[in-house]
């Protein structure tokens, strides 16, 4: 009886999947196994040959190529795949020949089909546990190589690997963050001092009472000498120093380098041969958002204390802090993290955690780290022995690219730092730098701001050459600048003022763009400013701050500080001052 057509169109197209399955079965059978072969020295083991009818087809050679070329891959988790895939295409291949094919047609078939010569001769199920023995075998061999194979990031792919820990990643690295206790003394200040009526009583000197304050945060071992680093508002005004380690110990640091700029601090623990363990430091500028990362530290005094998160954001510069580039995460950051470590998955600092945004006081998942890329380079001035960190000067302003300016400027991206001014002479002039040009990349690495234009600058260090990509009038062009330190082009001539004048108790010095470096104010300011102020003198009580210019005392320009010193020497009987800060003029009498 013939077969209806119906019958014959799913015999062929079951034979047809089943060949395929075969042929797939085979080919990534003997590319994975020839791979494992060779890495475990097995030569001597061959996988089963393809008959020879079946190598002349088209589709055999087509699968050769595929085979050769997943020889190429160094992934051991895709020879894992190979080994499961095998197993899992040579048994579909076999059942469907044995369970939807009918004998007759498989006999008709026979000497063309190697599956029905095996069912023929009564070894089918043999062969069929053969291979799948063997792959399960190379299987088993190649699970050790994954760990070692696996070096490009990939998200999990099951729910075991979402299962995995970070154990493993802890004990490697948390032993080289340390808690950090500082104390300082402090004087309160009598509510009573300067009451004529008590004073009468205890005269000019008002008991003050003193009392000692503690401030905790966390700190990184960077040296296995037990070079610590820290932010520098956890130790600032300190007295005392100690350091704990994860296993108990506690030892006594000094402070080697501190910079209230970028807010770090260097510590050396002082201790006797003894070698500590340490935390790598990574290049942060290989950081990406939705990298996994841990943040340690000592949050709240409870104890070393591990969270983990991602990378949520790059160059943020919302932190009120002279270098404002921070990687931000969402990793729980709290009071006492600050200085502690935020660590990528290869164990490595990729960033020191300084601070959080919050209205309550706690974790919003909001933090910010200082990028290793500066620690770096804070490092090296401590180790040089350097007693101030030093950042390049350029002579110029920026503002930001607003979307008003880069409309303006014909922008396509709202991204850049706005040139404002240049400073004769400076580096920026000799660049060729000219104002209303646009600073979009330096050495070819994206600025999205000005902030971001100061910390590649800082991170590129003093005397090196840097490429500036440069906008102007809608056309790009390269231009070189030597990155060197704020010139003192007028002697800073210090001069404490004492006497009967409003001046009394303050500091004075001429500015020069060195000056403003210090006193973080614009590199072009000239005059006379105060540098520091004694507290509770009468400049302080008079309302004078650091930074304020003297202009003209009495109608007398103020131009350099021997001119000041003499002007409040004369003892008028009324003073009239005016002073610039922050770019506003203020005039004020006394007498």
């Amino acid at each position: 009886m013939a077969r209806r057509p119906e019958s014959r169109s799913k015999v062929v197209t079951i034979f047809t999947s089943a060949s395929l399955s075969a042929l797939t079965s085979h080919i990534v059978f003997s590319s994975g196994f020839r791979f494992c072969a060779s890495q475990s020295k097995l030569a001597a083991w061959e996988a089963p040959a393809m008959p020879k009818r079946v190598k002349k087809t088209a589709v055999a050679r087509w699968f050769n190529r595929i085979s050769g070329s997943l020889l190429t891959i160094p992934n051991a988790k895709c020879m894992t795949a190979c080994f499961c895939s095998s197993s899992l295409f040579f048994i579909t291949a076999n059942v469907h020949l044995c369970f939807m094919l009918p004998p007759s047609f498989l006999s008709s078939v026979g000497r063309y089909n190697v599956v029905s010569r095996a069912l023929k001769k009564e070894v089918f199920m043999q062969v069929l546990l053969k291979r799948t023995a063997v792959s399960m075998i190379a299987l088993i061999m190649a699970m050790p190589l994954s760990a070692e194979a696996q070096t490009a990031k990939s998200v999990p792919q099951s729910q075991v690997q979402m299962q995995l820990s970070f154990a493993p990643l802890v004990k490697q690295t948390a032993g080289a963050v340390v808690n950090v206790y500082a104390e300082r003394m402090v004087q309160r200040q009598s509510p009573f001092a300067g009451d004529p009526f008590f004073e009468q009583f205890f005269g000019q000197r008002m008991p003050n009472r003193t009392e000692k304050q503690s401030s905790l945060g966390s700190g990184v071992i960077v040296e296995a000498n037990g070079t610590v680093i820290t932010n520098n508002h956890v130790i600032d005004g300190a007295d005392d120093i100690k350091i704990a380690l994860s296993d108990g110990r506690e030892f006594p640091c000094k402070v080697i380098l501190k910079d209230d700029r970028v807010d770090l601090a260097v510590l050396k623990i002082q201790s006797k041969n003894e070698s500590f363990p340490i935390l790598p430091i990574a290049n942060s500028d290989a950081v990406e958002v939705g990298d996994l990362v841990l943040a340690i530290g000592n949050p709240f005094g409870v104890g070393q204390t591990v969270t983990s998160g991602i990378v949520s954001a790059l160059a943020r510069n919302q932190v009120k802090n002279e270098v404002g580039f921070f990687i931000q995460t969402d990793a729980s950051i709290n009071p006492g993290n600050s200085g502690g470590a935020l660590v990528n998955m290869n164990g490595e600092l990729i960033a020191l955690n300084t601070a959080i945004f919050s209205q309550g006081g706690g974790s919003n998942g909001i933090g910010f780290a200082i990028p290793a890329n500066l620690v770096k380079v804070f490092l090296a001035a401590a180790d040089r022995g350097d007693k101030s960190f030093e950042r390049p000067y350029i002579g110029a302003s920026f503002e930001p690219v607003t979307s008003d300016v880069a409309e303006a400027l014909g922008l396509d991206k709202v991204r850049g730092a706005l040139v404002t001014k240049v400073v004769d002479g400076g580096p920026a002039a000799k660049a060729g730098l000219k104002p209303g040009e646009v600073i979009t990349a330096l050495n070819n690495i994206p600025v999205e701001h000005p902030d971001a234009l100061g910390y590649r600058l800082t991170t590129a260090g003093l005397g090196a050459t840097v490429s500036l990509t440069v906008l102007d009038s809608g056309k790009e062009h390269q231009t070189t600048m030597t990155l060197a330190a704020a010139p003192e082009s007028t002697p800073r001539d210090e001069r404490a003022i004492e006497g009967n004048n409003p001046f009394s108790g303050a500091t004075v010095a001429n500015l020069s763009p060195r000056v403003a470096d210090d006193l973080h104010m614009p590199p072009d300011a000239t005059g006379v400013v105060i540098e520091r102020l004694k507290s509770n003198s009468p400049a302080d009580r008079l309302g004078f701050a650091v930074r304020d210019i003297v202009i003209s005392i009495n109608g007398v320009a103020i131009n350099t500080t021997e001119i000041l010193q003499k002007t409040v020497t004369s003892n008028p009987s009324f003073w009239r001052v005016e002073i610039e800060r922050d770019g506003q003029r203020i005039r004020q009498f006394f007498r």
